[in-house]
C-alpha cells in the first residue's frame, strides 16, 4: 500500500539551534517510518543538514536577540519572511512543521494558510501563551492544525485558552537522563567539600553582557563570607571569547569549561547553581542540582515584559513543578547581596535545598511520556496530520 503512495514533502522550519536539534531527530522519525517515500525541504541547521534538508538560508541570519536589535534588522527579516513563504507555496508540502521561534514561524504560518489553507501546519514547541499574549492561542487556530508541547501542562492551558489541539509530546531532555545524572563516583564528588558551584549567565551574548558583573560580584561576597567552593563555568566555543573577557575582573575566577560533553560532566558533580532564568533551569532541575536563579535585560525589555508576564514565576522548573521553590532575582532584585546570600543557602544542608532537591525528585513522574520517546510521539502526530491533509 505504502509503495504506492507518492512521495511525501515536508517542509520544516527551525531557525535556533535547540529547534534544528529537535528537527533532526523528528526528521530521523520520519524516515524510519516512510524510508525512501519522503523528501524534506526548508530551513534548519547543522544537525538537520545531517538528516538531508537543504536550507534555504543559514539559520545564523536569524541569530537576533532583543526588541532593539530586531527593529534594526526588520527589513531583512521580512526579506527572510517573504522568500520562506514563497519557498512553502512553491514546494506545496504535504505538511508544513514550525519549530519554536514564534516570531519567525507564526509569520510565515499565517501567510503561508492564507495562501494555500490545504497545507497542515504543526507547530512543535508551543510559545509560551501561559506566560505571556495569552490571545495568541486562540489566534493559532487560524493557522495551525496541532500544537506538539514540550512541557506536560501545555495541553491543558491551550484548552482552557481557546486554541488548536495541542499534545504532550515530552520534552528533549527527558531523553538524555543519562549524560545529566551522576554514577557513584561523581556523586561522591557531588557530596565532597569544597563544593561545585556552577555559574550560567546564558547562552547568548547579549544575555552573556547583562549577568557576568553581577554574578561575579555575587561570587566574590560569597566568598569574602568565608564560603569556600570551586567555581565552574560551562559555555560554548563561540562564546569563550565574551566569557573569558567578561570575568577578568571577578575577584574570584572560574574554571571555564567548553563544549556540551565537559558541561554535561560538570552538571554531573556539581552541587548547587547560579544560573541564568530559561531551559537551563529544569536541565538543572532533571539533574538534581538545587540552584539560585536571574535575569536581567535591557530597560525597554522589561518595561514590556513587565505589563505582559502572567506566571507567578518565569523560572521554568518551578512552572512545571507546579510550586515556587527556585528562587529568582529579576532586575532591581538582581543584586550582588541578593544572590550571594540565596547562594550560601543552596550551597548548605538547609530547607530551601532540602525543597528543591525534594520536588526534583518528583520531576521524573510528572514529565513522563510512558515508554515512547518525544521525537516518536511528535511524529505520530506529524503524520497523522499529514495525512488527513492528503484525504
Amino acid at each position: 500500500m505504502q509503495s504506492r503512495d507518492p512521495k511525501r514533502k515536508i517542509f520544516l522550519i527551525a531557525t535556533e539551534e535547540s529547534g534544528d536539534r529537535l528537527g533532526s531527530a523528528l526528521m530521523k522519525v520520519l524516515r524510519q517510518r516512510l524510508g525512501d517515500g519522503v523528501q524534506f525541504v526548508g530551513v534548519g541547521g547543522r544537525t538537520m543538514a545531517r538528516e538531508g534538508l537543504e536550507t534555504l538560508f543559514p539559520i545564523e541570519e536569524l541569530s537576533i536577540v532583543g526588541f532593539a536589535a530586531v527593529v534594526q534588522q526588520l527589513p531583512k527579516i521580512l526579506r527572510l519572511i517573504r522568500q520562506t513563504v514563497d519557498a512553502v507555496l512553491e514546494a506545496a508540502p504535504d505538511a508544513l512543521v514550525i519549530i519554536d521561534s514564534p516570531d519567525f514561524t507564526h509569520r510565515v504560518a499565517r501567510r503561508v494558510r492564507a495562501k494555500n489553507p490545504a497545507i497542515p501546519v504543526i507547530d512543535y514547541v508551543s510559545p509560551s501563551v501561559w506566560a505571556w499574549r495569552p490571545g495568541r492561542a486562540r489566534a493559532m487556530l487560524g493557522y495551525v492544525d496541532h500544537v506538539l508541547g514540550l512541557l506536560p501542562f501545555e495541553p491543558e492551558e491551550y484548552r482552557k485558552l481557546g486554541g488548536p489541539p495541542c499534545s504532550y509530546v515530552g520534552h528533549p531532555l527527558i531523553e538524555q537522563l543519562g549524560s545529566l545524572r551522576p554514577n557513584a563516583a561523581e556523586q561522591a564528588r557531588r557530596d565532597t567539600e569544597p563544593p561545585v558551584l556552577l555559574v550560567l549567565p546564558g547562552s547568548r551574548r547579549s544575555e552573556i553582557r547583562h549577568h557576568l558583573d553581577v554574578f561575579g560580584a555575587a561570587l566574590g561576597r560569597l566568598q569574602a563570607g568565608g564560603r569556600a567552593f570551586e567555581l565552574m563555568l560551562p559555555t560554548m566555543p563561540h562564546l569563550e571569547a565574551s566569557v573569558r573577557a567578561g570575568i577578568a575582573s571577578w575577584p574570584v575566577q572560574p574554571k571555564i569549561v567548553i563544549g556540551e560533553a565537559e558541561r554535561r560532566a560538570a552538571f554531573r558533580i556539581a552541587h548547587a547553581a547560579l544560573a541564568k532564568s530559561g531551559t537551563v533551569t529544569l536541565e538543572l532541575a532533571l539533574s538534581g542540582i538545587p540552584m539560585v536563579t536571574a535575569y536581567r535585560v535591557g530597560a525597554i525589555e522589561a518595561f514590556i515584559l513587565r505589563r505582559a508576564i502572567r506566571v507567578s514565576s518565569v523560572i521554568l522548573a518551578n512552572l512545571v513543578i507546579g510550586k515556587d521553590v527556585i528562587p529568582e532575582y529579576l532586575q532591581e532584585d538582581c543584586t550582588p547581596e541578593k544572590l550571594a546570600q540565596a547562594l550560601s543557602a543552596v550551597l548548605a544542608d538547609t530547607p530551601l535545598r532540602r525543597q528543591q532537591v525534594d520536588a526534583f525528585a518528583r520531576l521524573d513522574t510528572i514529565m513522563s511520556t510512558g515508554n515512547t520517546s518525544p521525537s516518536v510521539l511528535a511524529a505520530d502526530i506529524v503524520l497523522a496530520t499529514m495525512r488527513k491533509g492528503r484525504r
